[in-house]
């Protein structure tokens, strides 16, 4: 029986998605669990398996087009099947013929071409050498993720001009957006990967980067051209809207002090050199600072809490949250992602690490699952590493409060008259004054730093 391939809802937040790419083309046999095709979320690449066994014999949306959830975007059938009727309903145009009947997958007996090794594409221009290139070229080359070390120059003093880029473009297998980011990203030819006449898929680069030789480093990125305009997309246009909508309908308000963390270090060291073994990772900071914002959460409950508007009478009512769900704001390739840890404060410091990984991991490789990054109650944001002492954090709606934290550094401190030196970090709360008073908000930043000096507390 004909069934529709619906664009679902994989997140409470979902309303609409694209399709980055169709791992099937019309004709394949299809069986259930087999993926469909890439849909990209606000935030997340996903892969969508197929509901029912048969044909993919229609596709009705093409990569690249953002539509709502619910969307009819292909029909599974059985290959003789008539499917006039359900493609009238959906507006799929005239009806087609009936699909040929599949046929068997070639045996590695009767020839069938194995998975070969991807190619490193060799560079024309040797690593360090200054690369001249026009700004044509250079705009050229960063909107189709070309690396110019690949591209030979014809201008005055081998100069890269724009049309030597589009001549090597030419050269290139045609290939699918996401088979030719991939590609790009892991520094590999695409010549070979596909028949003649045919498209290299994501699924054919990723079998390649599998084989043995394939190569395991990844080019640096092509810088952006000056005077280049670059669509506000995908997941940078979900942190603007997001960001501006925090700043216009929040009143936040950020208090900043310094706390001694010479005891924290030294926990998170003893900590990391009992668990690294087990755990397979070194214990950090954000581990230990997740695992006291979680507590002080459920000890000042005031400050996980939320606006919500009131279903009767439309007034606004102050939410206190049942669940303590934290938010760990990460830097990744597709932009500002914020793994969700649930319940954190039931959590101890080992199982909450090992939780903020494989959410870590998932964001990163762009395969959060919508509910990963999603249902956050309060967030912590760490800049430390940059080099920075203090900021001021945007507050993640609908959420209360953010924490940032700065780096860790010794600084010289009076102690009983004597000058010590200290390791030292700052804090910097904002708060929504909505729901806050400034008192109260600086009590549970008093209740944080109280943990971080003196973190054998946190067994009492």
């Amino acid at each position: 029986m004909a069934t529709k391939i619906i664009l679902p809802k994989l997140g409470q937040t979902m309303e609409e998605g694209l399709i980055v790419e169709w791992n099937k083309k019309e004709g394949d046999p299809v069986a259930r669990g087999d993926v469909l095709f890439q849909l990209e979320s606000d935030k997340a690449v996903l892969e969508v398996e197929a509901r029912n066994n048969g044909v993919l014999r229609k596709i009705l949306l093409e990569p690249g087009i953002k539509v709502p959830v619910g969307t009819v975007v292909g029909i599974i059938a059985e290959p003789d099947e008539d499917i006039s009727a359900l493609l009238a309903e959906v507006g799929g145009g005239a009806p087609e013929k009936a699909a040929p009947a599949p046929q068997a997958e070639p045996t590695e007996e009767r020839g069938a071409q194995q998975p070969q090794a991807a190619q490193v594409a060799a560079p024309i221009h040797p690593a360090g050498e200054r690369i001249f290139s026009s700004p044509r070229a250079r705009k050229l080359a960063r909107e189709r993720g070309i690396d110019l070390a690949m591209v030979a120059g014809s201008g005055p003093g081998g100069r890269i001009i724009e049309k030597d880029v589009r001549a090597y473009l030419e050269r290139q297998p045609a290939a699918t957006p996401l088979a030719q980011q991939i590609a790009a990203r892991e520094g590999v030819s695409l010549e070979g990967l596909a028949p003649a006449g045919e498209r290299v898929r994501a699924a054919a680069v990723r079998e390649a980067l599998k084989a043995p030789g394939a190569p395991p480093v990844a080019p640096a990125p092509v810088a952006p051209a000056p005077g280049e305009v670059k669509p506000l997309t995908g997941v940078r246009a979900i942190i603007a809207q997001r960001m501006a909508a925090s700043a216009h309908t929040t009143a936040p308000v950020t208090l900043q002090s310094v706390v001694d963390v010479t005891e924290f270090v030294k926990v998170r060291e003893q900590l990391r050199a009992a668990f690294a073994e087990e755990l397979g990772f070194a214990i950090g900071y954000n581990d230990l600072l997740a695992v006291i914002v979680a507590r002080c959460l459920r000890e000042f409950p005031y400050m996980n809490v939320r606006l919500e508007e009131e279903a009767e009478g439309g007034g606004a009512v102050i939410r206190y949250l049942e669940h303590v769900n934290l938010g760990m704001a990460v830097d990744s390739e597709r932009g500002l992602l914020v793994p969700v840890i649930r319940d954190a404060d039931k959590m101890g410091v080992k199982e909450l690490a090992r939780t903020f990984r494989e959410l870590v991991e998932r964001a990163r490789l762009g395969k959060a699952l919508p509910d990963d990054l999603t249902g956050g109650t309060f967030t912590i944001t760490n800049l430390g590493m940059f080099g920075v002492d203090m900021f001021t954090p945007i507050i993640n709606l609908p959420e209360t409060a953010i924490l940032g934290v700065g780096r860790i550094k010794p600084e010289p401190v009076a102690i009983n008259g004597q000058v010590e030196i200290r390791q030292r970090m700052w804090l910097s709360l904002t708060f929504d004054h909505r729901l806050v008073d400034g008192a109260p908000a600086a009590r549970f930043l008093q209740g944080i730093m109280r943990y971080i000096e003196a973190p054998y507390l946190l067994l009492a």
